[in-house]
């Protein structure tokens, strides 16, 4: 088929999911182009710069740099270079409560086995099944499966991706971390179970009590080599950087600060979206055959309004099935970020890129009784010589920045004074050995991203809304599609760009046959 005779294909949202999609379609020869409010692209995993300090705005460390894994696979079909990364190893220190020597989570399989069978006596056989989960899993994963699917042609690939030994990982399909710690009584550990629940809360938004084992053991295996998790040389941004590169050399469009304030339908499905310029503040209706949201599931249903045709054979696929779901979620986390740029002798000798803090067993995780911190390496080009960045996050209500009554200054500034006090018990942060401080709240991402109440990190990977129990990519209005962290397989830049890579499968087969 002729490019002029491909449908035209509009992506809503510059995120890495949008970005990969719009890439991938522009290969191929669609006509593409991608609309976003933002000021530079790549969503969660952008960047801002201050003094000559570069921040990573959200995401921090990069999987699927590996041969086989999605980055390579997709950075290989564009035709364009990988970013030059360094692994993470460790890929995270964890700092449990009182404790000063941490849970380092090494790169290396059988270092990290010798570390937790140290922290954890007794628990090998919990690791070992959780291993035998993974492995079955990353086969099947790595089959390019479609799920949850949502037609006959989605299922044929889901069929075409089992295996016997995928047969491993059925029965658990029901079940969470929280049950296989019963199995193996190994629920009273509390150590363990801390720092479970620490690692699970940052990769399925919830903690080992209701995340999907399945979910688990690849999040939890994915640190160690053939896999692993790097960190990118520069920021996070040479990699939306290079896959904008691709898309305009392909011939596609990027329009940046471009606010999409409706996606309009007919009783055929998706007929285009309706963009504003923020600069002139012109308004029109992009028509297009194909839309790609790389936007959460409560921002589509927003997107969509009442507009979408309602009449599909089963109920729970129609819009309205769609809406109702979507308002029974539970509410997910926001997060609070504190960014610093600091004289490079605050750091550590020896200090790892990624650390974990839980400051109190009795509090929850996040509301900054618990951090994630990420810090720059000498040379990785995200500070001035001398110098390095430290940024560290922390989950939060989001409703508590929202609302008449609410002083936002002030929530802010008690929330940043907290963190930088705790985080001095670790880094040297007197007054003198920082230079730039700035943080990010709710209020923050939902001004920068357009993501419902500053939201991160998606769909919590519960075993309801995991798998086959999840949210779909395509969604149930003809010519409509969703990527990003609420589809599967969830979150990160790894998970969102297999989303894409799904969406632009879909399509084909869709346009092709």
């Amino acid at each position: 088929m002729s490019k002029s005779s491909l449908p035209k294909v509009v992506v809503i949202g510059a995120g890495i999911g949008g970005l990969t999609a719009g890439a991938l379609l522009a290969k191929r020869g669609y006509d593409v182009t991608i609309f976003d409010q933002a000021i530079v692209p790549g969503g969660c995993a952008s960047t801002f710069k201050r003094q000559g300090f570069t921040f990573d705005v959200g995401a921090t460390q990069v999987a699927g740099l590996e041969q086989g894994g999605i980055h390579q696979r997709i950075f290989s079909e564009l035709e364009i270079e990988l970013p030059p990364a360094t692994p993470c190893d460790p890929a995270c220190a964890v700092f449990l409560p009182g404790e000063t020597t941490p849970i380092s989570v090494w790169r290396d399989p059988e270092r990290w086995q010798a570390e937790r069978q140290q922290q954890f006596p007794g628990s090998e056989p919990f690791w070992q099944f959780l291993q035998q989960l993974f492995t079955a899993s990353w086969e099947f994963q790595s089959r390019d499966p479609i799920l949850p699917p949502r037609n006959l042609w989605d299922v044929t690939q889901l069929v075409g991706a089992l295996r016997l030994g995928t047969l491993i990982t059925v029965p658990f399909t029901l079940s969470t971390v929280g049950d296989a710690l019963k199995w193996f009584g190994l629920a009273g550990d509390k150590r363990l179970r801390t720092f479970l629940d620490l690692q699970l809360k940052l990769y399925s938004q919830v903690t080992a009590a209701e995340t999907a084992l399945l979910y688990a053991a690849t999040a939890l295996g994915v640190s160690q080599t053939p896999q692993g998790l790097y960190h990118l040389q520069g920021s996070m941004q040479v990699l939306s950087d290079r896959l904008v590169a691709s898309l305009e050399r392909d011939g596609g469009k990027l329009l940046m600060r471009h606010t999409v304030e409706s996606i309009d339908c007919d009783e055929t499905g998706v007929t285009g979206v309706k963009i504003c310029n923020q600069k002139t503040g012109k308004t029109w209706t992009e028509t297009a055959a194909e839309v790609v949201a790389n936007v959460t599931a409560q921002d589509l249903v927003r997107l969509l309004g009442d507009a979408a045709p309602k009449s599909h054979p089963l109920p729970l696929l129609s819009i309205d099935g769609y809406r109702s779901r979507v308002k029974t979620l539970p509410q997910a986390s926001g997060a609070f970020v504190v960014y610093l740029g600091v004289k490079e002798s605050a750091i550590p000798a020896g200090c790892p890129p990624h650390l974990q803090f839980l400051y109190d067993y009795d509090g929850i995780i996040g509301e900054n009784n618990s951090l994630f911190v990420s810090v720059s390496h000498p040379g990785d080009g995200r500070a001035p010589g001398g110098k390095a960045t430290i940024i560290a996050s922390s989950f939060v209500d989001p409703h508590q920045w929202y609302g008449e009554g609410v002083d936002y200054d002030a929530l802010k500034a008690e929330y940043t004074a907290t963190a930088i006090a705790k985080l001095g018990a670790y880094f040297d942060l007197a007054p003198e050995n920082i230079i730039v401080t700035e943080a990010g709240t709710p209020r923050t991402f939902e001004h920068y991203t357009g993501r419902d109440r500053g939201i991160v990190g998606g769909i919590g990977q519960r075993v309801s809304t995991f798998g086959p129990f999840g949210f779909a990519t395509r969604i149930p209005v003809a010519g409509l599609w969703m990527v990003g962290d609420s589809t599967h397989p969830g979150e990160g830049t790894a998970g969102v760009s297999y989303s894409a890579l799904t969406v632009v499968r879909q399509i084909e087969q869709q346009v092709l046959g």
